[in-house]
């Protein structure tokens, strides 16, 4: 079973998905205009508070948006992840992740403005976005949006729920000797006192969560980067030639090709920043605001801040340390980087931030998959799906979750199909959309103008 779930997992996340995945961020690209490049600064003015405005429909502020999908992506993947890719991919491979977060830009940028577009706002002012309504009411096929819906409620109950509670509680097992289950009814409990208020809640909670665990995990790594500041553009020279030329072998790094420094940049980027698998909408979609292109710009500093600066904060510890020379991977590997760049235990770092970068991914994953769950089977099931997410999280800390983590993998990469298929379609909404906003100066900036 478990060659078998390998060999799909293999063909799903294979050349087929990532040069669709690529192709797709670049095709928007080229059809917004390069808009993560053009309106990069006006992004970032958007979650300062001046647009928001407590009377547009939606549930929580651009930044509480923001801070929820980034919740959900600056996970495992920005420590373990990056680990293998330059361990697999040799330093070229940093490159790569760098070239798919600046393409996948974009590809947030066009699915989140799709999201507001077509969300449904109910009665009581509640939301429900994400693929699955543009799917259905934008490109009319019903069957995609179920479909998304039914790979991302089965993620959510893997790769949002046991495999972060295994991520949090086998660190904490190895320093501290903190029994798994203990770790996992903590975070079970946790959790639920989180989800139960819904995205509101979230929002708060992300909000105030995100900017400390970034703020943490990328100090200890400039730390690192300050201590060996003389080595950093020979570093950033090795990244840039191994990405065009491969890697030589040295110590115990067998070196790479090429094409495996591409392979693995970009399946390690696209699974640490999920830009095009569909799944930021749907916490972008909840946005208080009447602007869907406002919402699209907003997420698209997602990719940025999560492969551009959090996965290159690791790389470069992993680089400039040359910890990829020493046969490991994984997380194994960065934290054994960390304890070469840091005068302490650099490990904690690494220990630390696995343990807020997976507490926070389990939190929105619950909201992605109660959104989904609530469109395949109706509001009535949303507690109940919230319990049976967090009485899971214990006994995903508990076991082993290498069968877990290929089924995750396997319906992580099945979301971005139907997902790509109605960006494609709905591409021309995107370019209108995006056209009309910047033609008004009241829209653009709404508080110059009195509004």
């Amino acid at each position: 079973m478990g060659d078998l779930l390998g060999c799909i997992s293999a063909v799903v996340w294979g050349p087929v998905t990532i040069v669709l995945l690529v192709g797709t961020g670049v095709l928007m690209t080229l059809l917004v205009r390069a808009i993560q490049a053009r309106r990069f600064l006006y992004a970032w003015n958007l979650i300062s508070g001046k647009f928001d405005n407590p009377d547009d429909p939606g549930e929580i502020t651009h930044f509480q948006a923001l801070s929820a999908a980034l919740s959900a992506t600056i996970g495992t993947g920005n420590i373990a992840g990056v680990g293998t890719a330059v361990a697999m991919g040799g330093p070229g491979a940093v490159f790569w992740m760098w070239v798919t977060a600046v393409f996948g830009m974009a590809l947030k940028y066009c699915e989140c403005l799709l999201s507001l577009k077509f969300r449904l706002i109910h009665e009581d002012g509640s939301v429900s976005a994400g693929p699955m309504h543009y799917l259905e009411r934008g490109l009319g096929q019903k069957w995609l949006g179920w479909l998304f819906a039914f790979f991302a409620a089965t993620a959510s109950f893997g790769i949002g729920n046991m495999v972060q509670a295994n991520s949090v509680a086998e660190p904490l097992h190895t320093a501290f000797g903190i029994p798994k289950l203990a770790t996992g009814l903590v975070i079970g409990v946790l959790v639920f006192l989180v989800i139960v208020g819904g995205i509101k809640r979230i929002g708060q909670v992300a909000s105030a969560l995100v900017p400390f665990m970034c703020i943490f995990y990328v100090l200890g790594a400039l730390i690192v980067i300050v201590r060996n500041i003389e080595a950093v553009p020979a570093a950033l020279g090795l990244i840039f030639h191994d990405a065009m030329s491969g890697s030589a072998a040295s110590g115990g790094f067998a070196g790479a090709a090429v094409s495996q420094a591409i392979r693995m940049g970009v399946a390690r980027g696209v699974f640490s920043n999920e830009a095009g698998l569909g799944s930021a909408p749907i916490a972008h979609g909840a946005a208080q605001t009447e602007e869907p292109v406002r919402e699209g710009l907003v997420a698209m500093l997602g990719p940025f801040i999560d492969t551009i600066v959090i996965c290159t904060m690791t790389a470069l510890v992993i680089v400039l340390t040359r910890a990829y020379t020493s046969g490991l991977t994984g997380a194994d590997l960065t934290s054994r980087a960390f304890n070469m760049g840091l005068p302490v235990q650099g490990g904690y770092v690494v220990t630390f931030g696995l343990v807020l970068f997976a507490f926070s991914t389990a939190i929105s994953w619950s909201y992605y998959g109660d959104r989904s769950v609530e469109y395949l089977f109706g509001p009535k099931m949303i507690l109940p799906y919230r319990v049976f997410y967090c009485l899971l999280l214990p006994v995903g800390a508990a076991v082993e979750l290498d069968t877990v983590w290929s089924i995750s993998d396997i319906f992580n990469a099945l979301m971005a199909w139907p997902n790509l298929i109605g960006l494609l379609c709905l591409s021309p909404v995107v370019v209108r959309s995006t056209r009309e906003y910047f033609r008004d100066p009241a829209r653009v900036y709404p508080y110059k103008a009195g509004r």
